[in-house]
């Protein structure tokens, strides 16, 4: 399986921090955050990753070169004409993501600006109706009305009145590369919304991660993470 780290995003909450150093090359305790999950994934055994860079881009092509140091191939899409949202960014990329074997082949995608612990090997297989599977968390104080509910084991949405409990998305998520068949590459593109509409055709499963997690989302928590 591939995977593809998410790292091209401005950081605007970030700043002054990120006005010279992409968002994803911040460090937590001397190791930056993309070199976080370049470890995790060599440790769990993934040879291919991809990574897609807009904003002080060539840092990050410069810091991370091929990927040898880590026994990875790395691969970069390049978005610094703008970046395109998570959902176009993924798009963009499919080239390098699909399976000369299967060309609807899931692979794994992490957002390039989370701290966690969570374990690469523990990946499922997903069945052949399934087009996504999410890593949800529990709510953090920043977002603390969540993002989805899980309900047997499938992510969805359901009526503000409805009192069941939401989780936050972590970022940590399994696509098909059918699943971002509607969105024609270079364009710009949110996840959110593919997401709401493959869950309410049921195509979207999920689960609940119970390793550390935090999404290094403000110099605040940059902080406090370094003081653990």
């Amino acid at each position: 399986m591939k995977a593809m780290i998410l790292a091209a995003g401005r950081g605007e909450r970030m700043r002054p921090l990120t006005d010279t150093l992409p968002k994803p090359l911040l460090t937590v305790k001397g190791c930056s955050l993309i070199e976080h999950h370049l470890k995790a994934l060599a440790k769990a055994g993934f040879t291919n990753v991809v990574i897609n860079h807009a904003w002080l881009g060539e840092k990050i092509v410069e810091q991370l070169g091929d990927g040898e140091k880590w026994q990875l191939n790395i691969h970069y899409s390049d978005e610094s004409q703008g970046a395109l949202e998570t959902a176009g960014g993924i798009a963009k990329a499919l080239s390098l993501l699909q399976s000369n074997d299967d060309a609807d082949a899931p692979f794994l995608v992490v957002n390039g600006d989370v701290y966690t612990g969570f374990d690469f090997l523990e990946l499922p297989k997903l069945s052949a109706k399934t087009s996504a599977h999410l890593w949800l968390v529990e709510n953090p104080a920043h977002n603390p009305h969540g993002d989805f509910i899980l309900d047997n084991g499938f992510v969805c949405e359901k009526a503000e009145e409805d009192q069941s409990e939401r989780f936050t998305f972590s970022g940590i998520a399994m696509y098909r590369p059918s699943f971002f068949s509607e969105v024609a590459a270079g364009n710009h593109e949110k996840l959110a919304p593919l997401i709401r509409k493959q869950a309410q055709l049921g195509k979207v499963t999920g689960c609940l991660m119970q390793q550390h997690w935090t999404d290094v989302g403000t110099p605040e928590r940059l902080q406090q993470l370094n003081n653990e």
